[in-house]
């Protein structure tokens, strides 16, 4: 069953609505599809490793809108319901707390959920729901899908066939590795000065 879904995978992958494809899923995962886009593009990169690069510039482009979107549907969730919730708990101290933590530290969180295997879609809902600067949301988000996108792109590039099973073995506990020693990095830098 697994090589017959592989197959499915690959057929889509040289379809001629391939790209099209690429774009709505990496859109969709950003704010309510659970399928990240790594699983399109790995293959759609293996059939045309000529264009890597243009596959990893969609995904990136369909990833950040997604998440816009997934920040507009957080913003109204917390419009229509989120403040209800808050205020049925009593939480409102807690919630304005967490609020300031995440406007100080919003680059670091978004950057980092959007380069780690962290569900992306969970902070683009959160930083609507938060009411965060989009520009910084836009910019941590641009910045950490892209480098994600684009470096699935460039390693199967570089490394051919080859690497796929390596990258799909190894990807999610290295791009999480690379995640918390920024995280370590930027705290060391803070308490340094």
């Amino acid at each position: 069953m697994l090589k017959q879904l592989y197959d499915y995978v690959l057929r889509l992958a040289a379809h001629p609505k391939a790209e099209l494809a690429l774009f709505l899923v990496a859109f969709a995962e950003s704010s309510f599809f659970p399928v990240p886009p790594d699983v399109l593009l790995i293959p759609m990169v293996i059939v045309a490793f000529e264009k890597a690069f243009r596959y990893a510039f969609i995904c990136t482009i369909g990833s950040v809108l997604g998440g816009i979107a997934g920040y507009g549907i957080g913003a109204l969730f917390d419009e229509a319901i989120g403040q209800q919730i808050i205020a049925f708990y009593h939480a409102e101290s807690h919630y304005a707390t967490l609020k300031e933590w995440y406007e100080a530290q919003q680059l670091l969180v978004v950057a980092a959920a959007g380069f780690s295997p962290i569900p992306y879609k969970i902070f683009t809902l959160f930083s609507g729901m938060m009411h965060a600067n989009l520009g910084t949301f836009i910019l941590g988000s641009v910045l950490s899908r892209g480098a994600r996108f684009f470096l699935i792109a460039w390693l199967l590039w570089r490394g051919g066939p080859r690497f796929k099973s390596w990258i799909e073995q190894n990807f999610y506990p290295l791009t999480m590795g690379v995640t918390i020693l920024v995280i370590l990095v930027v705290v060391l830098f803070k308490l340094m000065f």
